[in-house]
């Protein structure tokens, strides 16, 4: 597959060559999936794709045009080229758009100290259904599961090829596996949904379905017989299942597209403290198998590690190229790139350094407010960083988990909640997003 979208690749900067274009870059991406659900103990659904999509992105001075296409004919690639170039023409110019300088470019790329793709065979449909059948009997198993609204497992394998006209061009393959389950509590108005699922890049390192069922089911019976908690001001924990939501809501706030546009609550953060003295936020593009993984960014530049928040201090933004040179910065090699749009800036792996503290020991520390373990809807400033979100999860009080609740809203402001954050040591390891539990004192719910 590799030698195929390398060949497409070189085959659209020719053609882009050909059609006039001062300079390009092109992005093929290929490979096949498989998706099996099940439901009520048989097969409901089977899918299999399979195909390859091509960008191309000419530059004909400070213009730039971008088109796509899933044919990958030669002649089409020609008409594609043509098409691009006579759409830079007429662009508005933009002094900040154009291809890295040679030596920015990755060397010595070593795909294979990633571990992306599994070396082991595509899984039979039939291997696929089966573990979708076993986490659906295993969530039914929990007592107080009224049915399973679906059970399903995946298998995935990508390869990307990227070439750009100033000597850059390399790719890697990626695969995925995964498994997972709704389960639904009660009957009628009573009704309660939750699930669990689990996703690795080696499949033999997939959860059990049997636990992947479990613990779907278990989660659900947890919310059965919910109701509106208290109005007031209460701490509030972010389950580790949803909490890596507000490291989320940073990243976007330190992305250099809105910080260029000054549309973001931290748009004069750099230096100052954003997260308790104690906490770092590290980016690690190179962790072994783990699904944010790159060797390079979406513009040809090596990845790095680095320290987005050393010592609860912002050092930088989140920047691609174009950015990088709105604001008379350099590229910290976040360029994320697809085949029907232009790179743009995005964070790959993150890892919110723990705290010493259980989530049990957080519960039992916080006396009476909210677990929230699922979320809804958002209302988010992005000048202020004024927060509001529909939650659910569990009420606690005396630091015992009390009852389940649910139709209630939690509100404040994402500069103050971060900088508060108490972490927990109950982080997934082999996420992208590595983020414990979090505490945030004193959030206003809105309830009963």
């Amino acid at each position: 597959m590799a030698d195929t979208l390398e060949t497409l690749t070189d085959a659209m900067l020719t053609a882009a060559r050909r059609a006039g274009a001062d300079a390009a870059d092109a992005i093929a991406v290929g490979g096949q999936s498989i998706s099996i659900d099940v439901l009520n103990g048989a097969l409901e659904h089977a899918e299999r794709s399979e195909g390859t999509d091509i960008g191309l992105r000419v530059l004909i001075g400070q213009r730039q045009a971008i088109v796509s296409s899933s044919d990958t004919r030669l002649e089409t690639i020609a008409e594609m080229a043509d098409r691009a170039v006579a759409m830079a023409r007429l662009a508005p110019e933009d002094a900040t758009i154009g291809l890295a300088d040679p030596g920015q470019l990755a060397t010595d790329i070593d795909v294979a100290a990633l571990e992306l793709s599994d070396p082991a065979p595509e899984p039979d449909p039939k291997e696929l259904e089966d573990a979708a059948l076993r986490a659906e009997a295993a969530a039914l198993a929990i007592d107080g599961v009224s049915q399973v609204q679906s059970a399903g497992a995946g298998y995935s394998n990508r390869a990307i090829h990227l070439a750009t006209t100033n000597g850059f061009s390399d790719g890697y393959a990626r695969t995925g596996s995964g498994v997972s389950c709704v389960a639904i509590s009660g009957t009628g108005a009573e009704m309660e949904r939750d699930y669990f699922g689990d996703t690795r890049t080696f499949r033999s390192e997939l959860l059990r379905p049997e636990e992947i069922g479990r613990i779907a089911g278990e989660r659900t019976v947890e919310r059965t017989g919910a109701r509106r908690p208290k109005t007031g001001s209460y701490p509030v924990l972010f389950d580790e299942r949803i909490s890596s939501s507000l490291i989320g809501h940073l990243l976007a706030a330190i992305n250099g597209t809105a910080i260029a546009r000054g549309a973001s609550w931290l748009r004069d953060g750099v230096g100052e403290l954003v997260l308790p003295e104690a906490l770092s936020l590290i980016e690690n593009p190179h962790r072994p198998r783990i699904g944010g993984s790159k060797p390079f960014d979406g513009e040809g530049l090596p990845t790095v590690q680095r320290e987005i928040v050393k010592d609860g201090v912002l050092t930088g933004w989140v920047l691609d190229l174009g950015t990088a040179r709105k604001l008379g910065l350099q590229s910290t090699a976040n360029a994320a790139r697809g085949t029907t749009a232009p790179p743009s800036p995005s964070v790959s792996n993150v890892t919110l350094i723990p705290g010493t503290q259980t989530r049990e020991e957080l519960i039992r520390d916080m006396g009476t407010g909210l677990l929230v373990t699922s979320m809804i809807g958002t209302t988010i400033n992005p000048n202020t960083g004024d927060y509001s979100r529909g939650a659910s999860g569990l009420w606690i009080e005396n630091g015992e988990i009390a009852y389940p609740v649910n139709e209630c809203t939690i509100a404040g402001n994402l500069r103050e909640m971060l900088a508060g954050v108490v972490p927990a040591n109950d982080a997934r390891t082999h996420l992208a997003r590595v983020v414990p539990s979090l505490l945030v004192e004193g959030m206003t719910l809105a309830g009963a």
